[in-house]
């Protein structure tokens, strides 16, 4: 039989003695959280500052991304557009390989076909006038096999888009567009103009670019090449070759503004919203081709001797 009582009351020295220990135990507690905490903040900041290396360095590889190769269909850095049997077609081309050169096109001198060449800048309003005013005039010539036309986008304005580099990201477009889809190439072309932001402003985004793609009816693998700006070393370097270098099949020393247009190797200077100045202007260029390969003597066979 137990016998029931009050627990005795602690001494002064046990409770000084668990003071100590309750002290002791939230010393080591709170030491624990400190170590705990400075795990977390260490691991912090190597994170954060692995995010802002990754962040460098990409910004690091976009600006100095390894020179890549052109966009196929482009050997000349412009893309040959001719008449054919669906509607205008695109002329085959290779890519030129990193760090290698353009090939000129061989212009048709027979004569009886309009060789137009334009460089041009999709954010230049004078490229959006010329285009809107003489798009359609150019699309018949090609249908009907009285002229190709030769399309060179550069990038002279990309500092005047609010930092969006817009001319730029537009040429490589226009890029991924000849690469993927040729086909669609003179539709995509005249959308872009049909759709032209001023100067100054920050231009289309690379979306709406890819809906015109698609209106134009290219293929979804253009997107990803827009995405990715894929072709911006070549439109880096077309544009410099353009702007230092003399322009095949003419006589000019090189581009000087834009748009450059050259039918037969003249340089067109009339005006850019008058379409039957135009159309004067190539049909004279073709005559005097014509008339000069009239002249062009030919070759009298050498009688063989009996």
């Amino acid at each position: 039989m137990s016998t029931g009582g009050s627990e005795p009351r602690p001494t002064r020295n046990q409770r000084r003695e668990a003071a100590r220990e309750k002290a002791r135990v939230l010393r080591e507690e709170q030491r624990k959280r400190d170590r705990r905490n400075k795990f977390l903040i260490q691991g912090g900041v190597v994170l954060a500052i692995v995010a802002v290396a990754a962040l460098i360095g990409g910004l690091i590889f976009n600006s100095i991304r390894p020179e890549g190769p052109g966009p196929q269909n482009m050997a000349s850095d412009g893309i040959l557009l001719v008449g054919g049997e669906a509607g205008i077609e695109a002329v085959d081309t290779p890519a030129i390989p990193a760090g290698g050169q353009p090939t000129p096109t061989v212009p048709d001198e027979s004569g009886t076909v309009a060789n137009i060449v334009v460089y041009l800048d999709y954010l230049c309003p004078f490229c959006g006038q010329f285009e809107t005013t003489n798009s359609d005039t150019m699309r018949t010539m090609i249908e009907q096999g009285a002229a190709t036309l030769e399309i060179h986008p550069i990038a002279i304005l990309t500092n005047k888009s609010a930092g969006t580099q817009y001319s730029l990201r537009a040429a490589n477009a226009a890029a991924c567009v000849a690469e993927e889809s040729p086909e669609a190439f003179f539709d995509f072309n005249a959308l872009m103009f049909e759709n032209q932001p001023e100067e100054l402003t920050a231009g289309l985004t690379n979306d709406e670019i890819k809906d015109i793609a698609a209106e134009a009816g290219a293929a979804s693998s253009v997107d990803s090449c827009i995405d990715d700006t894929r072709f911006k070393s070549w439109v880096q370097d077309a544009t410099e070759r353009a702007l230092t270098e003399p322009i095949p099949n003419s006589e000019l020393a090189s581009v000087t503004g834009t748009p450059t247009v050259l039918v037969n190797g003249k340089q067109y200077v009339g005006s850019l919203e008058d379409p039957a100045e135009f159309q004067a202007f190539v049909l004279q260029a073709a005559g005097e081709s014509y008339s000069e390969s009239e002249a062009t003597p030919t070759p009298t066979p050498t009688p063989e001797a009996g």
